[in-house]
């Protein structure tokens, strides 16, 4: 079972401007390892380049993906040992496929077809908090809540078999219920099925509840890493102290009367 993803030295650019810096990442099955930092700082971009799936006139230079202390290329990673969970998870889906359509192609993808696909199909969207599942399956993409579509979303990567996921901003657009069921999933699939998670977030109320490991990065480069203990408790560069001063006033100001 793979343990350990390693991202070395990416790289992105456009024309002969940098957007990322040399970005180093470790993510570690079990683990959630949070990327934070300012809007453009680059965060969003990093999780795309890790995976070679960069806007048009961008490209990477110099990068080296590590698993299990093997190289591999991003092709190789993509919608197999990693799957993308989008901000927008309305994007991700064909709008003409029914979610079944995904979710028998995932699996056709691995060789899985008939009723042992439809099975292991109804057991994953239960395991994800899909209970209504055959609704669900027969709906199209814009049919559905943003929330359920960030389930479904967790679904196909297990259906993929994934063993990282790379979660961009995940709970931006949900509501404070929705937001709150999500994370509840993401530690439970973390704790239960050994998930790593690389999580792509400005909110320092999600990583103070989620985060095992924190990597702040500003201006495309990585200028604080920290286990999210010692970042609360002693964060060492300007921008990580900038995120908490920001959190603690919002937290101060959601408590007032």
């Amino acid at each position: 079972m793979k343990q350990t993803l390693v991202i070395r030295g990416l790289t992105l650019k456009h024309r002969q401007r940098t957007l990322v810096d040399r970005v180093e990442l470790t993510l570690k099955a079990g683990q959630v390892h949070a990327l934070v930092g300012a809007s453009g700082s680059g965060k969003s971009l990093t999780s795309l380049g890790i995976l070679d799936l960069l806007p048009p006139g961008v490209h990477s230079t110099g990068a080296s993906l590590l698993l299990d202390g093997l190289p591999v290329a991003a092709a190789q990673l993509r919608g197999r040992q990693v799957a993308l969970v989008l901000q927008n998870p309305r994007s991700a889906f064909n709008p003409v496929r029914s979610l079944r359509q995904h979710a028998l192609e995932t699996l056709h993808a691995r060789g899985l077809h008939g009723v042992e696909a439809e099975q292991l199909i109804q057991a994953t969207l239960h395991e994800v908090g899909l209970h209504d599942d055959q609704r669900v399956l027969d709906s199209f993409a814009f049919q559905l809540s943003g929330g359920m579509l960030q389930r479904m979303m967790i679904a196909l990567a297990l259906l993929a078999d994934s063993r990282f996921l790379l979660a961009d901003e995940p709970t931006s657009d949900l509501d404070v219920v929705a937001q709150a069921r999500f994370l509840d999933l993401l530690e439970r699939l973390v704790a239960q099925r050994n998930l790593g998670v690389l999580l792509i977030t400005h909110d320092m109320g999600v990583v103070a509840r989620c985060a095992d490991q924190v990597s702040v990065m500003a201006h495309g480069r990585i200028v604080e890493q920290a286990d999210v203990h010692q970042l609360f408790n002693a964060p060492q560069s300007q921008e990580a102290r900038t995120l908490l001063a920001a959190h603690h006033s919002l937290t101060m100001e959601s408590c007032a009367p």
